[in-house]
């Protein structure tokens, strides 16, 4: 159950306050598992500062009275579409097996079936918030995965950046990556990708602007490497920019492509997180 903390404070003293049924042991055992999610972010340092207003939950199951634990923006026989918070990866590596928006996915539709099945469609960064799909047939996703790039018609993010850049549409550059896996602008045309990338100024305040940002071609850390190259690294990219802040300030807000056995439109959609307009507001 989500709850709301009412001060501010370290979190171990208030999941102390707030969840009385659970023992001091107890506690400590869920943060060093990352089953604490503030914000919808897992944290497990015991003196990680939580802000008035902040949401607090405990993953007691992966399950909780069949429902998902990450909140579903549309479900059918075919498609599964999630929110997922910022610090959650979208799939297992090396270090991280069950702490997966897809393990957490597939077990919400295992308890359903034991049948049942999921297959990743494409990723989010560990940091980057948003709309991520999922999908229930094997032949579908082959199918989807063949033509994505013929499929998508619409991928905006919302980003908040230092600095005040101006509206740009349609910028074309080349990315490369080297060997520490950082990708970076380059004009060596014939090696690196094309990559398109359009954005739009929606609001600014003294520090940061908050911009709605379309990709054309789906590069990796196309949006952060590109605005970080205009001198305009996105807030909380510590790869890509020197801003530190408690969050990676991306967010995938719209996906928009065709389904290829029928030929429908599908617009899957998240809205601006309340962090976002937190800092946007207050700077």
């Amino acid at each position: 159950m989500k709850k709301i903390s009412n001060k501010d404070g370290f979190l171990l003293e208030l999941l102390t306050e707030l969840y009385p049924e659970l023992s001091h042991n107890k506690i400590k055992k869920y943060l060093k598992n990352k089953a604490v999610l503030v914000n919808g972010k897992p944290i497990s340092k015991f003196d990680y500062l939580v802000k008035k207003g902040d949401s607090i939950s405990i993953m007691k199951d992966i399950l909780i009275q069949n429902k998902s634990l990450l909140p579903i923006l549309y479900e059918d026989k075919d498609f599964l579409v999630i929110d997922k918070p910022s610090g959650l990866l979208s799939i297992s590596t090396d270090k991280e097996s069950n702490l997966t928006a897809y393990h957490m996915m597939r077990e919400y539709v295992k308890h359903k079936s034991s049948k049942n099945k999921i297959f990743i469609l494409h990723r989010l960064d560990r940091d980057t918030s948003g709309v991520l799909v999922f999908i229930k047939n094997y032949e579908l996703k082959l199918k989807l995965q063949d033509k994505w790039n013929q499929l998508v018609k619409k991928r905006t993010y919302y980003a908040i950046v230092v600095g005040k850049p101006k509206s740009r549409s349609n910028y074309i550059c080349y990315l490369k990556e080297n060997k520490q896996q950082k990708v970076y602008v380059t004009n060596d045309k014939e090696n690196g990708k094309k990559a398109i990338t359009s954005f739009q100024v929606l609001k600014s305040n003294d520090k940061y602007s908050l911009l709605e940002v379309s990709i054309d071609t789906g590069r990796k850390n196309q949006i952060r490497a590109v605005l970080s190259y205009l001198g305009y690294p996105v807030l909380g990219d510590t790869k890509y920019g020197i801003k530190k802040a408690d969050r990676l300030y991306l967010h995938a807000a719209r996906l928009l492509f065709i389904n290829p056995v029928n030929s429908k439109f599908l617009d899957f959609k998240s809205s601006l997180p309340l962090e976002f307009k937190k800092i946007m507001k207050h700077g």
